[in-house]
């Protein structure tokens, strides 16, 4: 019976990614070019690299493909790139500057100097309506007729494509939202349409205007991607459905995606994360560092425990998006960050990125700046003729010539200045780890760094070393792990809803109401495009009564039925006050805010197979950087058998991927194929 197929597909500034997995675990992977202009394309053409990998033509592949899920970087480009949608924001009378005042807070409060924001939404297309929900959701002022009929028409005239509608207390009662979208869409059947008591029916005002706006912003853009992508993949054959990776590490059908279009800004990262704790189930280390080194930046995030953690506090390009998201910081650090000399004089690399095109200078796209890639190039850890497995040979003399330049201007020479490159890298990652740890409290000693991402192994010993981390673990998919990683993404419906109150007053049977509610809506909605079982997995979001932020207490493992089940959940917010912020006060009030299902839709995971005896021998030598210019062993990755040790200095080399170990390091493979780094010890 022939094999039935899952694909990933990761689309990155540089590369895009596609893995193939089969029911016997057999991993295929590609890479294409990413075509920013219209992603599709990188996308079908990675599609059709892949099906030839498996001996396959396009269709034949799909055919027998029971479902793709993708990860889109089309509402992060968009919101970054300032490209989105001409957005209308229809709001409260005497609302409309909420999106603008914010929360009355600079980033750099003490700067004089700072500009303000720049709203998505300028002022002449915010427009009140009239109408007034109280905060116990009954009506103060009905909706008017005649003021939204003016609005409509002011949004016909401005010519906006999209509109986000945002209402004083919508998520208490969301009754005139729906209607004013119901008479938008009858007179503006092209426009597309955002309400907040659907994106985020929760309490606080600027946070829900703000996120509503977001996906009134991007959504037109992401709905156009997934559908036309939908249609192309239709119409090449695929068999099974096309799923969309969300910033919170679940997937979803591109319906629901383009209609929560805000969810997916951080959807390629979100599916490393998912990757990252596969890894950590796979080996049983429960404390890793994701390290994710693109073309274009550096995704980092921590996973404690074997478990990752969800933020509401997440902003990109400067405003705020209060759906939760996994916290994964991004860096400006990447293969084709550019190194370069400011007007100060000082020697500096990225955040520019030479991107995809032209890319770093050795990609002979008539790149002239020096990157990353390029000093990688120089140093000896990469090989021109075998780079992307010799389809993409890399020019030499063109990275020479860019380093040149830059060493020219520094005074300094070729080799100290690639050299320079990737020291300067590798400290710029090294304090975004640190951002991520120390800075919360964390020591990263005791964690292990996972490296992944094309460019992650030729860096990841080096910043470890930094933060003197003593083990890198780098799987054989490190390449392309985001991709292989949501094949391992569960299905994932929230809701939430906000629900202020004492908690101390609120009674079991009213808790668990609450609860039961929330989680028939998400189940729900789950099961209309979900055959398998369901799990429910329980939050709130609480605070002290004095407190302006509140936490995220997880409550999935409580008995809910025994009693006293409103001290057990006081409790566990103690509990968890005290973990995050080192103490807790067990006298104050707390206050019950917004209470949070998530209905669960598990994907049965492939066992990765195990690797036997094979070859260890290194396949050449090289001459490469270490201190001072050396000879070292090169071996190949695909060849080297379980529990075999390579003392560093030495280079690793896969088709899509380059590990370099340093001097005194020790790397071994493990039973999976993947290389388990131990540092040498230091003073």
């Amino acid at each position: 019976m022939a094999s039935t197929f899952r694909i990933g597909i990761d689309v990155g500034g540089t590369f895009t990614d596609l893995v193939c997995l089969d029911e016997a675990g057999r991993t295929v992977f590609a890479k294409s070019p990413s075509t920013p202009a219209d992603q599709s394309v990188g996308v079908m053409s990675g599609l059709s690299e892949l099906a030839r990998r498996l001996g396959l033509d396009l269709g034949a592949m799909l055919a027998r493909t029971d479902r793709i899920v993708h990860g889109t970087t089309v509402a992060t480009n968009a919101l970054l790139e300032r490209k989105g949608a001409r957005v209308a924001l229809l709001t409260t009378e005497g609302h409309r500057d909420i999106l603008e005042m914010r929360e009355g807070l600079k980033p750099e409060r003490y700067d004089l100097r700072m500009p303000p924001p720049e709203p998505l939404v300028p002022r002449a297309l915010r427009i009140g309506v009239r109408e007034r929900v109280k905060a116990d959701g009954s009506v103060l002022v009905p909706l008017d007729e005649a003021s939204l009929d003016a609005a409509i028409e002011a949004v016909r005239a401005s010519g906006a494509t999209s509109v986000a509608i945002c209402y004083l207390h919508a998520y208490r009662n969301p009754a005139h939202e729906v209607a004013t979208a119901e008479r938008l869409r009858a007179a503006l059947p092209d426009v597309y349409v955002s309400l907040s008591s659907e994106v985020l029916p929760q309490i606080k005002e600027y946070e829900r205007v703000s996120t509503t706006v977001v996906n009134a912003y991007v959504g037109p853009a992401v709905r156009r991607y997934l559908t036309a992508l939908e249609g192309r993949l239709a119409e090449a054959g695929l068999a099974g459905p096309l799923f969309i990776i969300l910033s919170h590490g679940g997937m979803a059908p591109v319906g629901d995606a383009w209609r929560l279009a805000a969810a997916t800004v951080l959807s390629g990262p979100a599916g490393g994360i998912a990757g990252s704790r596969r890894c950590v189930e796979l080996l049983g280390v429960p404390d890793v560092i994701p390290f994710d080194m693109g073309g274009t930046s550096t995704d980092i995030s921590l996973i404690a425990g074997g478990e990752a953690a969800l933020s509401a506090e997440r902003g990109l390009a400067g405003e705020r998006i209060a759906l939760r998201s996994l916290d994964i910081a991004s860096i400006g650090a990447g293969g084709g960050s550019i190194a370069h000399v400011d007007a100060g004089g000082t020697f500096g690399v990225g955040p520019e990125s030479a991107g995809a095109v032209p890319g770093p200078a050795c990609y002979g796209n008539g790149g002239t700046s020096p990157a990353v890639t390029d000093a990688n190039l120089l140093l000896g850890y990469l090989d021109a003729a075998s780079f992307m497995g010799g389809a993409r040979p890399l020019d030499r003399a063109a990275a020479e010539a860019a380093v040149d330049d830059l060493a020219g201007r520094l005074g300094l020479s070729r080799d100290e200045t690639a050299h320079g490159i990737f020291r300067l890298i590798n400290l710029k990652m090294a304090d975004g780890i640190r951002l991520m740890t120390l800075r919360r409290g964390v020591d990263p000693r005791r964690f292990a760094l996972l490296s992944f991402g094309g460019a992650a192994g030729l860096h990841a010993v080096e910043v470890a070393r930094e933060l003197e981390i003593g083990r890198v673990i780098v799987p054989t998919v490190a390449s392309v792990l985001s991709a292989w990683g949501m094949l391992a993404s569960d299905l994932r419906y929230e809701v939430s809803r906000t629900h202020v109150g004492d908690a101390g007053a609120m009674t079991d049977a009213r808790l668990r109401d609450v609860f039961a509610g929330l989680d028939g809506a998400a189940a729900s909605r789950l099961r209309s495009w979900f055959e398998g079982p369901v799990r429910i997995e329980r939050s709130a979001e609480m605070r002290y009564g004095e407190q302006v932020f509140e936490i995220d207490v997880p409550l999935s493992d409580l008995d809910w039925e025994a009693p006293g089940l409103v001290e057990r959940v006081h409790a566990r917010f103690h509990a968890r006050h005290e973990e995050l912020y080192t103490y807790a006060s067990p006298d104050q009030e707390v206050v019950f805010v917004n209470a949070r299902a998530a209905a669960v839709g598990a994907v049965p995971a492939v066992d990765e197979p195990e690797i036997g005896p094979r070859d260890t021998a290194p396949v050449g030598t090289r001459r490469a950087w270490f201190g001072a210019w050396r000879d070292v062993p090169v071996h190949r990755l695909e060849t080297l058998g379980a529990g075999t040790t390579i003392a560093g200095p030495a280079i690793v080399e896969a088709e899509t991927t380059t590990v370099v170990v340093g001097e005194g390091d020790r790397a071994v493979v493990n039973r999976l194929g993947w290389l388990d780094i131990a540092l040498r010890a230091t003073s």
